[in-house]
This record gives C-alpha cells, sequence and structure tokens, in this order.
C-alpha cells in the first residue's frame, strides 16, 4: 500500500497522461480536432444505443472512456529502453507482451507500458507502446555503425527525472510538488525538437536505409509520434475524418467491424511533414521530416491464445487470399472472419474470449440458497444468477501496428526483413522480462469467479 504522504501512481499517470495531450495538442493542432471529432461520434453512439451506454455504465467503462488514449515512442539503444522502463514505472505503467514488427517490415520490435491491476486500469488505463530500433538489422555495415555512435551521444533524459525516478526507488513514492515535477520533466523526455541533431546528407542516407531509422537516430530523443483517443464507432469516425478533411488513412488495421468488437481495430489520420534544421553554420540546411500523426482506436473483447489462433489465421488467410478474384481486402476480411463467432454465448462457451464475471441482483438474492454450491458458471448464467461482462483488450497488435507505421512514414518504399522475434534480446536491453497479457486476463477473469465462489461460501 502506497504511503498517504505519497501521490497514487494512477494519480501520476493522469497527470501525466494530461500534460502529453496538453503538449501535443499545441504541437499538432490536427490532433485537437481529432479528440472534438472522437468525442462527437462517440456522444452520437451512445445516443443512438442506450443498450450500450448501460453496459459501459455498468462496467465502469463510460468513467474511463474519455481519459484512455495511448502513445507511442520509438527508442534507438539498450540503455534508453532500460531508463524509460524505470520512468514509466513511477507512473504506474509495466511492460506487458513482445511485438516482433520486423516481420511486417519494420525494423523494431517492442513493448507496451501499461497498467496491470483491474483498479489502475480502471483509473486510468493510458499506455505507451514503446519500440526498440534494432540496428542489426540494417545491411550496411558502415551505416549501421554511424547510426549507433550518433545514438551513443545523446542522452534522453534530464537529471531531475533520474533524480525523482532514484527518489520514488528509494523511498517508495513522490510527494504532490515532487511528482509534479517528475510530470514536467518526464513529459519534456517526448517534446518534438525541429533541429535535427545530424547533417542532411546523414540524414538522407539513413532515411535511404528506412525511414523509421531517420525518424529514431537524427533527433535529441523519442518524440511522442502519436496520441490516441478510443472511440465507440471506428467505421463512423473514419467517415468523420473524411467529412471534415482530415488527411485520413485509407483502410482501417485490425478485424472487421462485427457486433461484438474484439480485439483492436486503429486508423489515423496521415502523418504531417514538418519542416527541420539540418547541420549548423556553413553545413546548416533545412529540409522536411515525416513521422507524427493522429491515431484513433476501438477496442473490444480480449481473445484466449485459441481464440487469438483463430483470428491469426484468418487474418492470414485474408491477407494471403489477395490474388484470387478481384474482391478488395476489406471484402476478403469480411469474408474470412465470417467464421469467427459474432454472439458472446458462443464466444464465451468456446473458450474464445475472456469474460469478467459477477452475479446479478437475483443472483444476490437467491445467494444463501445456493451457499456452499460450486455451481456450473453457464448454468448460473443461464440461470440469470451471474452475469458475463467482457473484458476489452488493453494490448496491440504487431500487423496493425506495423500498417499504421508503414502507411504514416511518407514514401511508397516497403521494406522486407526475415521474420526475426528476439524476446530474450529485447528483455535484457528492458532490464526486465514482459509481463504475458494472456496470463494477465486470465487473471483477472478468475478473480471475478473466485469472487462469485466466496459470496456463495458465506
Amino acid at each position: 500500500m502506497e504511503n498517504n504522504r505519497f501521490v497514487s501512481t494512477d494519480e501520476i499517470r493522469t497527470r501525466f497522461s494530461t500534460a502529453m495531450s496538453d503538449m501535443y495538442g499545441l504541437e499538432v493542432p490536427l490532433y485537437r480536432d481529432l479528440l472534438e471529432l472522437v468525442a462527437d461520434v462517440n456522444a452520437q453512439t451512445l445516443g443512438a444505443d442506450p443498450q450500450l451506454q448501460t453496459q459501459l455504465n455498468e462496467s465502469g467503462e463510460i468513467q474511463r472512456l474519455n481519459l484512455e488514449r495511448h502513445g507511442a515512442i520509438r527508442l534507438g539503444t539498450a540503455a534508453e529502453l532500460a531508463g524509460i522502463r524505470r520512468v514509466f514505472s513511477v507512473m504506474g505503467l509495466y511492460p506487458v507482451g513482445y511485438y516482433d514488427l520486423s516481420v511486417a517490415g519494420v525494423p523494431v520490435h517492442a513493448t507496451a507500458f501499461r497498467p496491470l491491476s483491474d483498479a489502475s486500469l480502471a483509473a486510468n488505463p493510458f499506455r505507451v507502446f514503446t519500440s526498440l530500433l534494432r540496428l542489426e538489422l540494417i545491411d550496411d555495415e558502415a551505416l549501421r555503425a554511424k547510426a549507433a555512435e550518433i545514438l551513443q551521444k545523446r542522452s534522453i533524459f534530464g537529471p531531475r527525472v533520474l533524480q525523482l525516478t532514484e527518489q520514488f526507488e528509494t523511498e517508495g513514492g513522490l510527494n504532490t510538488t515532487d511528482a509534479d515535477e517528475f510530470v514536467r520533466e518526464a513529459t519534456d523526455i517526448f517534446r518534438w525538437h525541429s533541429e535535427a541533431t545530424v547533417s542532411i546528407e546523414t540524414y538522407n542516407q539513413l532515411l535511404a536505409a528506412h525511414r523509421l531509422i531517420a525518424d529514431v537516430v537524427c533527433f535529441k530523443g523519442p518524440h511522442i509520434n502519436h496520441l490516441t483517443p478510443r472511440t465507440l464507432e471506428i467505421d463512423a469516425a473514419q467517415k468523420e475524418m473524411v467529412r471534415r478533411n482530415i488527411p485520413a488513412k485509407e483502410s482501417i488495421e485490425g478485424p472487421p467491424g462485427r457486433r461484438h468488437p474484439i480485439l483492436l481495430r486503429q486508423t489515423s489520420f496521415k502523418a504531417l511533414q514538418e519542416n527541420v534544421t539540418f547541420g549548423s553554420g556553413a553545413q546548416k540546411a533545412v529540409g522536411a521530416h515525416t513521422a507524427r500523426f493522429g491515431e484513433i482506436e476501438q477496442r473490444g473483447l480480449a481473445l484466449t491464445p485459441k481464440g487469438r489462433e483463430l483470428y491469426d489465421q484468418l487474418l492470414l488467410r485474408a491477407r494471403q487470399s489477395g490474388q484470387q478474384g478481384g474482391d478488395t481486402y476489406e471484402q476478403r476480411l469480411e469474408s474470412a472472419f465470417s467464421e469467427f463467432p459474432d454472439d458472446l454465448p458462443t464466444i464465451r462457451k468456446n473458450g474464445l474470449g475472456y469474460f469478467r464475471y459477477s452475479l446479478t441482483q437475483k443472483g444476490l438474492t437467491a445467494a444463501q440458497a445456493l451457499a456452499g454450491t460450486t455451481g456450473d458458471i453457464n448454468a448460473l448464467i443461464d440461470g440469470g444468477l451471474v452475469h458475463a461482462e467482457p473484458i476489452i483488450y488493453e494490448d496491440f497488435l504487431p500487423v496493425s501496428a506495423a500498417g499504421i507505421f508503414q502507411s504514416n512514414l511518407g514514401g511508397d518504399d516497403q521494406k522486407s526483413y526475415k521474420a526475426s522475434a528476439a524476446r530474450a534480446a529485447f528483455e535484457e536491453a528492458l532490464g526486465a522480462a514482459v509481463n504475458d497479457e494472456f496470463a494477465l486476463y486470465e487473471q483477472a477473469q478468475q478473480r471475478s469467479l473466485d469472487a462469485i465462489a466466496r459470496h456463495l461460501q458465506k
């Protein structure tokens, strides 16, 4: 339990996510337009669907909807990754999952820093998708050495943020004054810098290797490249972006639209082209860089390993059937996913998704009569005694993340890398093991079942 003289990590995370949103809104005004658009779409969706409004109220999702967003950053070295892990722990963010994006032509691997407990997720589910550049995937040995040398010379952390992080680790928390200073210092890590740290010649060399490599290597720090509000209806948000003349990505990443959403669907407005100064003195030059964009996400049911295996099979089928007939990718996706059940009882009974269980009012009234019984959960649900609420997916999809990255890097180049997951190397750089997302969802589901069992044993 946190000392009451300390600000909770949940509160520090809320202060940080608010500060990040304010900063990004000033740096990228179109992001403010995106927040307004998403708020409008959510209000319209809830107004048209009272049942959804009731469901979100009962689950507590409505309280976190406007708070909910994620950010994404790209780091260059193991030291930066280990340092960011320590900084993020101050705000209750921990690494979950390992993502190899090289399979989709992006030379990074990643984790998602997010809250772990039900209470912390309910308080503020802010998360940061954090990528680490894989220099070993640069074929040109001389260019790889140059990029490594550039990265070794930079320090993305100010001395004060490291002091406050160490203070948190030593004392177990931060008071409100120190927490506010920490938030200011931590936010500054992710600020945009319009001056590159390299010459325009070096920038162009790295750009030719991969546009993301240039984005990571050529700047003072890991500028936040997007923040992402959560919408309840991403297809409507996509159409609304077009209607409002916001330059929208051509298609939505992830599964097709469904009556009961699963996992994660994402879209974005296209990355901005921003003026950048390269070099200094006689070597000074002005160019442009494309990296930062605005993303929207819709989150659905977290899938079990069995459900995820089915999802991956259907996604692969849709992606590989492009040469057969004249159907669009969206049509192929719809066709493939017709095999994934779209009603919650079937999903639950087939073990495809995770649910949080609770006694209904009828169940609470009947609890005394049921005392001492374990009961079959399906029978209890069918009898109206227990309610099953889908557990929201809090994590990411590597193919979708890579698709968003690729569509916003600028240019038409599509690099190809041999699949080369390197989780052990990533965790060594991180200085910790990543948490297993399936285990976290399984534990959340089991906690709800245990709570029912305890109630029935009274």
